[in-house]
């Protein structure tokens, strides 16, 4: 299961750590949904999730500093007796000091954040979704060309670096090279990042790493991208039928998640830049509703329709009907 420091989460929406006294470098956040203990400060832990985030606003503090201390500590020893990764207090509100007490000996950290309380569930929702969403590594190449995510795969050494690279001198981006890490974070989205210990860097046969941030600026990157579109380079085979119209798309899947898949065949003097260049701008196209392959069927089927014209006219005339 996938899962994420707590400190990493403070971090990154600068919360301010109310019980320094816990050591929170062992706790790990394992759930990208939050929960809002509304019912829980009522009395009613059914079904209660406790491994989230916990998020307490204006109206579960109101309610909870409105009952009277005998029924505070009932029901906070009820809430924080569960191995809960922490509770962050928003706007700026501050636990009163039983609570913090009770906290501090079950080991729940308290924390606060000064965002009002929708703005934050929002964020952490958001941000957690991407770094908990399921996970694989595959090979490969993904660039941002023109907007669109392309992830060019094929077998080793059939030239997907050097795609990428002549790719980054038209004016495009790299996101990773050679191992491109693919995380599901809806039913739609697939979104490709760089291990951090390839990340910004090429291997080209022959020449070693190269460094595209260094060579080519800061410009050329990219540390994430939308997997909009999979090219597939292959050796070309002769008695293979290729996809000459673009009719029907052809699909591949990763983590249950379908992406439109080019299968392009290499034969020495295709440029591969241009021909990724023109298949992510069409694949663009498509989505904006225009497809050159049913505009030229549109066309064979009128040209059809005025040939089978021409052709009864003529036979009317030389049967004399005309």
């Amino acid at each position: 299961m996938a899962s994420i420091n707590l400190t990493k989460v403070i971090e990154k929406f600068k919360w301010e750590n109310l019980t320094p006294e816990i050591d929170i470098s062992k706790i790990k956040v394992t759930q990208p949904d939050i929960n809002r203990p509304a019912l829980q400060m009522a009395g009613y832990f059914e079904h209660f999730e406790t491994t989230r985030l916990q998020i307490v606003g204006f109206v579960e503090y109101s309610y909870m500093n409105g009952l009277d201390e005998d029924r505070q500590r009932e029901i906070f020893e009820k809430l924080l007796n569960n191995p809960i990764p922490g509770i962050v207090f928003c706007r700026d509100l501050f636990p009163n000091d039983l609570f913090r007490e009770i906290a501090i000996k079950y080991g729940v950290p308290l924390l606060m954040s000064k965002k009002a309380t929708s703005a934050c569930m929002a964020e952490v929702i958001r941000w957690l979704n991407v770094k908990l969403a399921p996970c694989i590594s595959v090979h490969g190449v993904l660039v941002d060309v023109y907007g669109e995510g392309v992830l060019i795969t094929g077998e080793s050494g059939i030239g997907k670096s050097e795609a990428a690279l002549e790719l980054i001198k038209r004016g495009h981006r790299l996101v990773t090279d050679d191992v491109v890490e693919l995380r599901r974070v809806s039913e739609d989205t697939l979104i490709g990042s760089a291990p951090d210990i390839t990340k910004h860097f090429i291997e080209l046969r022959g020449i070693g790493i190269v460094d595209v941030k260094a060579l080519f600026g800061a410009s050329s990157v990219r540390d994430t991208q939308n997997i909009d579109l999979v090219i597939r380079l292959e050796d070309w085979d002769k008695d293979k039928e290729y996809d000459r119209l673009g009719l029907e798309e052809e699909y591949t899947e990763y983590l249950g998640n379908k992406v439109v898949c080019h299968n392009i065949p290499i034969r020495p003097g295709r440029n591969l830049a241009i021909i990724c260049e023109s298949a992510a701008v069409n694949h663009r196209q498509k989505k904006m509703g225009y497809n050159a392959g049913y505009s030229f069927h549109g066309r064979m089927l009128a040209l059809g329709q005025v040939g089978g014209v021409i052709a009864t006219v003529d036979r009317d005339i030389k049967e004399g009907k005309i």
